[in-house]
């Protein structure tokens, strides 16, 4: 079981990385012509340690934290694991559907 989960959770983390990679290259385009100023990407209480207004952050974050409940088999690392994962599938999704309407 815990194989399988693994599997599937460092296969939607490279998702996400590569999704980051262009949200990432993005913002700091949107960044040079100053359309955004924001300071985080998640608020505080989104489940997040970092806060970073980039993506490769919390993909380094969710990234430890896989490694974390490898090695211990924390049930709670993986629950927040999974919950962080998708709180970054749906920002990056919005985010480029935002990118995809203003281009």
């Amino acid at each position: 079981m815990s194989e399988t989960v693994s599997k599937q959770l460092i296969e939607n983390i490279s998702i996400i990385l590569k999704k980051s990679l262009t949200a990432d290259a993005n913002l700091a385009e949107l960044r040079k012509n100053k359309q955004a100023g924001f300071g985080a990407i998640f608020k505080e209480d989104a489940g997040f340690k970092c806060s970073e207004n980039t993506f490769q952050p919390y993909i380094e974050e969710v990234a430890n934290d896989l490694i974390f409940w490898q090695k211990t088999s924390d049930q709670q690392t993986l629950i927040d694991t999974v919950k962080k994962i998708e709180k970054l599938f749906t920002v990056l999704a919005n985010f480029e559907d935002s990118a995809n309407v203003s281009h």
